[in-house]
């Protein structure tokens, strides 16, 4: 199987090529030039894996939540390509792909994945592994002043995205235990493809036209200006 994934909520721009298997992936740490460098991006980890356009068989895309422009340019890029090319789409959060990444690179099983939202909120979720090696949601994602998260953490919970930066003090009194957090984690395509395989093994895909951002902040999304790209 072969699709390509597309990571672009925060400052992190990122994509990946899984070919049958493996992950050729790029990543740049490109403020503001998303846009700009994003599609070449995708051209070279298609090259990478002497893939083209035609040869996939589905994109998955990082959903949000993150900034807004960010997170729609995701959105657009993958409906662009997933209409042209008539293939299936698997949304992932992009606080899900924070919480395997820190699996994957720490061994650990629970994860508290916290992106900084600005005006003083995060959008926060709790994840914990589950039989298949995959970090689950529990309960909901989020947006909240971080002296409002409530959180029951087990000793093996770690975490991580960059609300941990400016909040660290706050979100470790919230989970009433002194727990390792990585501030620096940001959301990758590499982690996007690896949540992305078993949902396209399952058929559980989403048609180009519901390749939708997830905001987590309803009252913004609602506005029509939040639409545009």
């Amino acid at each position: 199987m072969k699709y390509l994934a597309i990571e672009t909520a925060t400052e992190c721009c990122s994509v990946a090529l899984f070919h049958d298997g493996e992950i050729i992936s790029e990543s740049e740490l490109a403020p503001l030039r998303h846009n700009e460098i994003v599609l070449s991006m995708c051209e070279r980890v298609l090259a990478k894996g002497e893939t083209g356009l035609s040869q996939l068989d589905g994109i998955a895309f990082g959903c949000g939540p993150g900034a807004f422009t960010g997170v729609r340019l995701a959105a657009s890029i993958t409906q662009g390509i997933a209409l042209a090319q008539d293939l299936p789409v698997v949304p992932v959060s992009s606080l899900a792909a924070l919480a395997q990444a820190a699996h994957c690179r720490h061994g650990v099983s629970q994860v508290l994945a916290c992106i900084d939202a600005r005006m003083q909120e995060v959008y926060v979720a709790l994840y914990q592994l589950d039989e298949e090696r995959i970090m689950r949601l529990q309960g909901e994602e989020q947006v909240i002043a971080p002296a409002r998260v409530d959180v029951d953490v087990g000793e093996d919970c770690m975490g991580c995205g960059s609300g941990w930066k400016p909040y660290a003090e706050i979100l470790l009194k919230r989970c009433g235990k002194s727990i390792a957090f990585d501030a620096d984690a940001l959301p990758q395509a590499e982690f996007v493809a690896v949540l992305a395989q078993p949902r396209f093994e399952r058929g559980e895909t989403v048609s180009p036209t519901e390749a939708l951002p997830v905001y987590v902040r309803h009252d913004v999304a609602q506005k029509p200006k939040s639409r545009t790209v």
